[in-house]
């Protein structure tokens, strides 16, 4: 059994759900659209922003790392072999 405060959770949820669906729409300015361009804006606005998400998912750590290495070699830190060769 759900209680009415779970009840009246969901529907604050809800309404809070379509407050921002509405500001999407506002802030977009995709309201004025017909239905079938606001489908095609918003496929393309998500795939667009998966897309973005992946890539930096994928490349973003490499590149870090590539730079981390570079930025210790300007800073004076001595490779390990030239470490191993002191010793």
């Amino acid at each position: 059994m759900i209680s009415d405060s779970m009840r009246a959770d969901f529907k604050y949820l809800k309404e809070y759900l379509g407050w921002l669906y509405y500001q999407y729409l506002l802030i977009t300015g995709i309201y004025v659209l017909e239905p079938w361009e606001q489908s095609i804006f918003n496929s393309v606005l998500f795939s667009s922003m998966a897309m973005v998400i992946y890539t930096s998912y994928v490349f973003v750590p490499v590149h870090v790392c590539l730079a981390l290495k570079f930025f210790c070699g300007i800073c004076g830190e001595q490779p390990e072999s030239t470490m191993a060769l002191i010793n």
